[in-house]
């Protein structure tokens, strides 16, 4: 007896064909809460990505086994009640590293050469090469606020930029930084030396807000802030401020405390470069984020298969994206 998943959000079609290989598949997308409460049911597994909500009320009703979010976090699905219940929860973190990687250097250039102003002014008919005259990453220090694997992927490719790394997070050491040619410092000191501070770090109590108005101030008057991570870790009155005030030169970001960022003040500062959450954006991540997590939920299927012994022998020959 295969297992019956419930796929909620769109995934790639390679994802879907793959689950299809060991499982009997239903795709519905756009369920309403309500409607994904009353089909939940009868179903081993959901894969989800950022849209559908897997919420107490959701796993109570259900008979799920594991739960699948094809992407980083897991802010979409309770986590607690879904342990409560002894159902195992998978993602796939990795499948965007390089993406994210990719364009919080992108913010780093567009921002400190000026690139979106410049675009629109020549779209405005101006020529205007001095107004636009920018910064070079080479030689610049880069902060580094957390130092996991998009933290590391960016110091690898800073690095043949010709930048100086440092990186702060609870959770190295000296020996994690220096393997990546970083300098492992204290976030206080990372502030105050850095030239470019990049932040990528999850949405925690801890890292709530951490962006405030006094670490702001710690920063360079000529630095700038990326955040590709989470629109939370940035307290954006306080940046709006910092921007606005001249506490530090500028900024780039992909993510909001709220998204979409309407009315947010910041869309009228000049020296912020924004981004609709575009980091994982890519074709490349949009298919790694579901096939991986599509396999993580069959691995878990041919450990424990639900009714009748059903083993999964296409891992073996699967390459994983």
């Amino acid at each position: 007896m295969k297992p019956r998943i419930l796929i909620s959000d769109k995934l790639h079609e390679d994802a879907v064909a793959l689950a299809r290989e060991f499982a009997d598949v239903d795709v519905e997308i756009g369920l309403t809460p309500e409607m994904l409460i009353q089909k939940i049911k009868g179903y081993d597994a959901i894969i989800v990505r950022s849209s559908t909500k897997v919420t107490k009320e959701v796993i109570d009703a259900s008979t799920l086994k594991i739960i699948g979010r094809a992407g980083v976090g897991l802010d979409n699905v309770d986590v607690t009640a879904a342990r409560a219940r002894g159902i195992e929860i998978v993602n796939s973190p990795e499948s965007s590293t390089v993406s994210v990687a990719e364009h919080a250097i992108g913010l780093m250039i567009a921002t400190l050469r000026n690139v979106p102003q410049a675009d629109k002014s020549m779209r405005a008919g101006q020529w205007d090469r001095k107004k636009f005259s920018g910064n070079e990453l080479y030689g610049k220090i880069l902060g580094l606020i957390g130092f996991g694997r998009i933290g590391r992927e960016v110091a690898l490719r800073a690095k043949a930029f010709g930048m100086k790394i440092l990186a702060s997070d609870p959770a190295i050491t000296s020996e994690d930084a220096k393997e990546f040619g970083a300098e492992f410092v204290a976030l206080e000191e990372l502030l105050r030396r850095s030239d470019v501070v990049s932040l990528h770090v999850p949405a925690t109590d801890a890292t709530r807000g951490m962006m405030n108005a006094e670490r702001l101030k710690l920063m360079k008057p000529t630095a700038v802030v990326i955040n590709t991570a989470r629109g939370v870790v940035i307290d954006e009155a306080a940046l709006y401020d910092a921007l606005k005030n001249g506490t530090i030169k500028a900024a780039g970001l992909d993510v909001y405390a709220k998204e979409p960022p309407v009315d947010s003040p910041l869309m009228q500062l000049e020296n912020i470069v924004l981004t609709p959450h575009l980091a994982s954006g890519t074709s490349e991540a949009q298919k790694s984020a579901g096939t991986v997590v599509v396999e993580k939920v069959g691995k878990f299927f041919e450990q424990k298969p639900p009714g009748e012994e059903h083993k999964l022998h296409w891992f073996k020959s699967s390459a994983t994206q």
